[in-house]
This record gives structure tokens, C-alpha cells and sequence, in this order.
């Protein structure tokens, strides 16, 4: 048998220095971008402009396309706060972010591009606007969705079992949640990833994810006490709860991961972030459930000297 309690600090060692390194790359991101993440179009608004070069041309994919040319072409246009990415294994594809543009605006842009880098192909072009006025709504729906998800898994698990499981799975929760998006605050930093409304249904769906893991452990924790004469300690109780368990939530964690692997190779921009997120999130919430919320109960019932929990249906 696993003795997942007697490693605890080890554990928790892991998830603090993960915790830190998240808050460092969300203030570095918060002193240069003004935002903990890098927020997408949907969050501040404006227009989002990608195009891909037409390979069908002769020559005209024989070089990439380079960050400092689209900058000097953007400057020329007033547009030299935009946000460049390139994209592709092969660099032929630019994404370009700009304040709101009109349709003459977006043209002359689109127009100034062909003439200093090659022709695009029109039937890839996206162009996405969105005013500010909708992007701050859509962000604090967003946030507003977490919270009340939060509150929601409170008062279920404080009902189900007692309010200390309820904090100790918030504990993990949170844990799951803030670690991804440090993730992607380090993406933001690095690579120019950007987060949009996807990323916060991302976290809702890591929430729903890891609570169901916390759960199944902790309803085994629950029986293994109810059954217990009094012989066993609080450790011995949740090393056996958490191994009676750990093939399963290996193997649901695995089955869910691989079609979302699937998705992050081949499938589009969008989705492989939104994938990503999932990805960490699951990862991240099967070490929590196992490694952090059932050790903490114990830690927490040993400082009580309790092992009690009520016992409902």
C-alpha cells in the first residue's frame, strides 16, 4: 500500500512552489500587461485580423513571415500598440490584434500586408470585433460563473459530509484552478497566449472535474470510518481510501485525457488552448484529490485528534 500521508510535506512542497511560481508570472504579467493572464479580444475588445499566405503561388511561402516587418507596417499605420502572433509550423500565418477598426480600416490593413510580405489567401482570412462594453461583461459572467460554482460545491459537500471536507476540497480546487491560469500566465509571457471566454469554461470544467475525483475519495474515507472500530488512525483510514481509489481515478483521468491530447495536436488554434487548459486542469485536479485534499483532512483531523464524520446518505 501507497503511504500518501507520511509524504505530505513533500506534496504540499510541490503545489507551494507551483502556487509561487504562478503568482510570480501573474504580477510579471500584471506589470507589463496590465492583467494577471493575457486577455484575448473578448475580454478588452477590438479587432482580430488573421490571414494566411497563399502557398499556391509560386515563391510566395518560400520565407516566413517576420515579426519586425508586420511591426514596421503597423507603425506606419497608426497601429503600433497592436498585438503580432505568428502561427504554423512554417510561420505563414499572422494573427494581428488592433484597436476597433472600421471596414475601410480593416482593408487598408489587409491591403498594406499583401503588398509588403505576399498575397493571402482569402478563404482563410478571420476577422473578429468586439467592443470593450461586451468583453467586460463577458469577463465578469465569467468570474461570476466561478464564484457561484465555488459556493455551490461549499454547501453540497458541507451537506453530504461536514464543512471541513467542503474547505479542504475549495482547498484543492483552488489550487487546480489558480495553477493553470499561472500556467497560461507564463504562455502569455513567452508565447503571446492569449485567454478568452473559452479559458473560463476551461476552469468551470476543471472544477466539475476535480470535485467528482474529491469525492469518490472522500465517500470511501467516509465509509472506511463508519466501519472502523476505533483501531485504525486517521492516516491508516485515508491511505487505504485513497489507494482503494487510485486506479480508478488514474484510469478516468487517463481516458479523459487522451481524446483531449487528441484535440490539442490537431485541432484548431482555438481549441488546442482550450484543450491545453483542460489538459493541465485534469492533471492538476487528479494530483490534488489524491495528494492534497485527502492529506490536509488528515492533517487537520490529527490536529482535532477527530476522525469522526457524519455519516448520510
Amino acid at each position: 500500500m501507497i503511504s500518501i500521508v507520511k509524504k505530505s510535506s513533500l506534496w504540499w512542497g510541490i503545489s507551494g512552489l507551483a502556487v509561487i511560481v504562478s503568482i510570480a508570472a501573474m504580477v510579471i504579467s500584471f506589470t507589463s500587461l496590465n492583467a494577471p493572464i493575457r486577455p484575448g479580444l473578448d475580454f478588452i475588445g477590438g479587432t482580430r485580423l488573421q490571414i494566411e499566405k497563399d502557398c499556391s503561388v509560386a515563391g510566395n511561402c518560400d520565407n516566413p513571415i517576420e515579426t519586425s516587418e508586420v511591426r514596421d507596417i503597423l507603425d506606419n499605420l497608426g497601429l503600433g500598440n497592436s498585438t503580432i502572433q505568428i502561427l504554423g509550423n512554417q510561420q505563414q500565418t499572422l494573427s494581428v490584434r488592433t484597436e476597433n477598426l472600421d471596414v475601410d480600416g480593416r482593408t487598408e490593413l489587409q491591403k498594406a500586408l499583401s503588398d509588403e510580405i505576399g498575397q493571402f489567401d482569402p478563404k482563410t482570412t478571420q476577422i473578429d470585433t468586439v467592443g470593450p462594453t461586451i468583453g467586460k461583461e463577458l469577463f465578469v459572467s465569467g468570474i461570476l460563473a466561478l464564484l457561484v460554482a465555488f459556493f455551490g460545491i461549499i454547501v453540497y459537500l458541507s451537506v453530504r459530509f461536514q464543512f471541513d471536507y467542503a474547505l479542504f476540497a475549495i482547498v484543492a480546487l483552488f489550487h487546480d484552478v489558480f495553477i493553470t491560469a499561472g500556467v497560461f500566465a507564463i504562455l502569455g509571457l513567452v508565447a503571446q497566449v492569449e485567454v478568452n471566454s473559452l479559458f473560463l469554461v476551461a476552469l468551470l470544467t476543471i472544477i466539475g472535474f476535480s470535485v467528482n475525483d474529491t469525492v469518490v475519495i472522500y465517500d470511501r474515507i467516509r465509509e472506511t470510518i463508519a466501519n472502523d472500530n476505533d483501531e485504525s488512525t486517521i492516516n491508516d483510514i485515508v491511505d487505504s481510501a485513497v489507494n482503494q481509489t487510485l486506479g480508478r481515478s488514474i484510469n478516468t483521468t487517463v481516458t479523459t485525457l487522451l481524446p483531449l491530447i487528441g484535440i490539442f495536436l490537431f485541432g484548431g488554434q482555438t481549441l488546442k488552448l482550450f484543450a491545453l487548459a483542460l489538459i493541465i486542469g485534469f492533471a492538476l485536479g487528479a494530483y490534488s484529490s489524491i495528494f492534497i485534499a485527502s492529506t490536509l483532512l488528515a492533517w487537520w483531523r490529527n490536529s482535532r485528534g477527530d476522525k469522526a464524520v457524519a455519516v448520510s446518505s
